[in-house]
C-alpha cells in the first residue's frame, strides 16, 4: 500500500509539470494558440488516443491510422493499407481557436471528425480538441499524440 501512495504521489508530481497547460491556453490569445497549434502539428506523426463522441469512446474506429499534417493546409490518415485524404486549418470563432479538419471519406468515422474543433490544449506533442454539437449539444472530444 505505501509504495501505491508513493506512485499516485510521482504521478501527481510529474503531471503538474507540462509545457502548456490547459491554464496557459487560457491566458493566451486565439491569435497565439493558432500560431502555436499551426507550428506544432505540421512536426512529426500523430495518433488519436482519444476520441469520444458524445459519451462513447470510438478510439478504436482510429487504431492504426497515422496522421501526417502537411504545410499546405492537407492531412493524410494511413493505417498501411488505406489513406485518406483530407484537409486541416486554423481559425478563430467567437473568439476561440479553433482546428477545423475536413475528409473526403463520405461516411464513417473520418466524417465524425470532420469538424470546427476548439482548441483546448496543445503542447509540443499533444493537441486536445472539443466540439459541441450544434443540434443536440453534446460534446465530443479528440486527443491526437505525437509518435
Amino acid at each position: 500500500m505505501n509504495s501505491l501512495i508513493k506512485l499516485l504521489f510521482a504521478i501527481l508530481f510529474f503531471a503538474s509539470f507540462g509545457s502548456c497547460s490547459k491554464e496557459d491556453n487560457l491566458s493566451k490569445s486565439a491569435d497565439d494558440i493558432i500560431t502555436q497549434a499551426s507550428k506544432t502539428v505540421v512536426t512529426g506523426t500523430w495518433i488519436v488516443s482519444n476520441y469520444n463522441e458524445k459519451g462513447t469512446n470510438q478510439t478504436g474506429n482510429f487504431a492504426n491510422y497515422k496522421f501526417t499534417f502537411l504545410s499546405n493546409n492537407t492531412v493524410k490518415a494511413t493505417n498501411g493499407t488505406n489513406t485518406i485524404n483530407g484537409t486541416w486549418k486554423t481559425g478563430t470563432d467567437d473568439s476561440n481557436a479553433k482546428f477545423n479538419l475536413s475528409f473526403s471519406a463520405a461516411n464513417g468515422p473520418f466524417e465524425e471528425i470532420s469538424e470546427d474543433w476548439r482548441i483546448v490544449e496543445i503542447t509540443a506533442s499533444k493537441i486536445d480538441l472539443h466540439h459541441i454539437s450544434g443540434g443536440n449539444g453534446g460534446t465530443s472530444l479528440i486527443t491526437f499524440i505525437k509518435i
